[in-house]
């Protein structure tokens, strides 16, 4: 009977020795997830795709990021998380401890990357801007997109993004776009489809690159039209002749139309036929878009540039001409200060 009570009683010893020992170790190990790191400095960490948590843990340890490798792997394992560790770019903050580590990697909170597409270029050049950029991966998709089907934009993004899945990117904010605002448009615009709004957009566009001007521009447009005026843009005459990129002469000069240019028959130059050219002539910005779509009331009918970067707007052909006339002079001035400097 006395050995019986003696063996139970160092089972128990045993038992609250074991316990005690787990909980001694779990309060250290808790304690090591919260130590602060030995990194001293914000670095950014890369996770490849496909790397494997073992992997990712040897070299956050190597590079001096966490304590020991061996903890965040045991971490990850007893959470369920071994395969939840995301690819991409993250900035790890100095000291950062060894659980906040694996939180990030886990929530994928990697660094952005940004691209800027510009307003008012063609699907050939904001295809060129995609090509040379040194983040974005895959190559340029062998079935280019249409003109004028991409919206222009700064679009953040994150390592490992292709080229393709960031141009269906721009394609669908398009197509996101023209289903919030197609339907609040104006009523009785000269425009009966989604497409053909982004078409008269494209024009406003590239007439005028002031934000305060493309109402008042695609009002004027949209005045034409309903008056079954032709639109008479000089950008629809480039888009003919070169699909959009600059004109140069023999010099290698920048140059502005000839007068054979403008009585050339395209399909595209709005001076020579009647309504919208056959396609957009850039990809225009969602300004650009709404102007269109909800344009202000105006009798303007004509504009010419004034030579500061905007336009003089006229309701008559008589104050038209005077327009014209004030930028010529301004343009002879011009030239006549450049030629006395």
């Amino acid at each position: 009977m006395r050995f019986l009570k003696a063996l139970v009683f160092w089972l128990f010893f045993l038992a609250f020795l074991a316990g005690a020992g787990a909980a001694a170790g779990w309060v250290w190990f808790n304690n090591e997830l919260t130590r602060p790191g030995p990194l001293a400095h914000e670095t950014v960490f890369k996770v490849e795709p496909g790397e494997a948590l073992a992997v990712v843990a040897e070299r956050l340890e190597t590079e001096g990021i966490i304590h020991d490798a061996r903890l965040l792997r045991l971490k990850a394992r007893i959470d369920g998380t071994e395969l939840a560790v995301k690819s991409g770019e993250y900035i790890i903050e100095p000291a950062a401890t060894l659980g906040h580590v694996l939180s990030i990697l886990i929530e994928g909170r990697s660094v952005l990357h940004r691209i800027t597409l510009p307003e008012g270029r063609t699907t050939a050049q904001l295809l060129r801007v995609i090509e040379k950029d040194e983040i974005l991966t895959g190559d340029m998709p062998e079935v280019l997109p249409e003109e004028g089907t991409m919206l222009p934009d700064t679009y953040m993004y994150h390592r490992g993004m292709t080229r393709q899945e960031l141009i269906a990117k721009t394609q669908k904010a398009q197509a996101d776009l023209l289903e919030e605002l197609w339907p609040a448009r104006q009523e009785g615009l000269p425009v009966s489809t989604p497409q053909e709004a982004v078409i008269l957009a494209s024009v406003v566009e590239k007439e005028t690159g002031r934000v305060d001007e493309r109402p008042q521009v695609a009002a004027l447009f949209v005045t034409r039209l309903k008056r079954g005026m032709r639109l008479q843009s000089d950008p629809t005459i480039i888009y003919g002749i070169s699909k959009g990129e600059p004109l140069y002469n023999k010099a290698g000069q920048r140059r502005t139309l000839y007068r054979s240019e403008i009585d050339r028959h395209t399909e595209w130059n709005t001076y020579q036929v009647d309504g919208l050219p056959k396609t957009p002539i850039c990809n225009p910005g969602a300004d650009a878009i709404r102007a269109v779509l909800n344009p202000p009331a105006t009798e303007y009918i004509f504009f010419v540039a004034d030579g500061k970067g905007g336009h003089l707007f006229a309701k008559t052909n008589a104050e038209h001409e005077r327009n014209v006339a004030a930028y010529r002079a301004y343009e002879r001035g011009e030239i006549q200060r450049e030629r006395a400097n």
